[in-house]
């Protein structure tokens, strides 16, 4: 039988953002008393809570979320363990290393932090555990298809250079995932599923694994 684990942090109005990002509001539009059904109002930047970055995020000729096809989005999945990592601790290949023989090309690398639990502290966004420029490049080696992880973003100093390492390689981002614990290390299939807005650099995303 298989199991369904959510990875998705709910959103609510006034959650808290990137610095220079838009602010998430979610307000009522109307209701059942006024127009005979409820109907919500979103204003989001695309890079909201759980989501995803495209190629676009980072390259004015970058893939767009709507080119992702659906086959890079839905990948066989593998954890990694750093929950041990102190606040702002590098990580690096050494890391991985343990896991490399299972890492396989196409792959889901989902690095395990629990970053999830400062949600929503400011440290959240400052103080987590940082992917360097190496392992970034050394992932790319090995050509996976998608790393993702529970931080808001993979490095806060040298966010550009391993933005660029990855999504270059077309090696999807995802961000601010959720519920992390709950996930094996092995034998699940990963699902990153955005919204399909045209032109566009990234989305939230609805981010769930499914065990066998």
């Amino acid at each position: 039988m298989k199991k369904f684990i959510d990875l998705t942090g709910a959103m609510q109005d006034g959650d808290p953002t990137m610095a220079m990002d838009p602010k998430l509001s979610i307000s009522w539009h109307c209701n059942l008393d006024n127009l005979g059904y409820n109907l919500s109002r979103l204003t989001t930047s695309t890079h909201q809570g759980t989501h995803i970055d495209a190629p676009k995020h980072f390259f004015y000729e970058g893939k767009t979320i709507d080119e992702i096809p659906l086959d890079k989005l839905i990948l066989k999945g593998i954890k990694i363990d750093l929950t041990a990592k102190k606040d702002k601790e590098d990580i690096t290949p050494a890391d991985l290393e343990p896991y490399a023989d299972k890492i396989e090309k196409g792959m889901a690398v989902i690095l395990d932090t629990g970053w999830e639990k400062n949600w929503p502290e400011p440290k959240y966004f400052s103080d987590f555990p940082k992917v360097t420029d190496e392992l970034a490049e050394w992932l790319v080696k090995k050509e996976i298809g998608m790393i993702a992880m529970a931080m808001p973003t993979p490095n806060p100093i040298n966010w550009k250079s391993v933005h660029e390492t990855l999504l270059g390689a077309e090696v999807l981002v995802v961000e601010g995932l959720s519920n992390l614990a709950e996930l094996p290390a092995e034998g699940f299939t990963f699902y990153a599923m955005p919204l399909k807005l045209k032109g566009r650099d990234g989305s939230p995303i609805r981010a769930f694994a499914v065990v066998d």
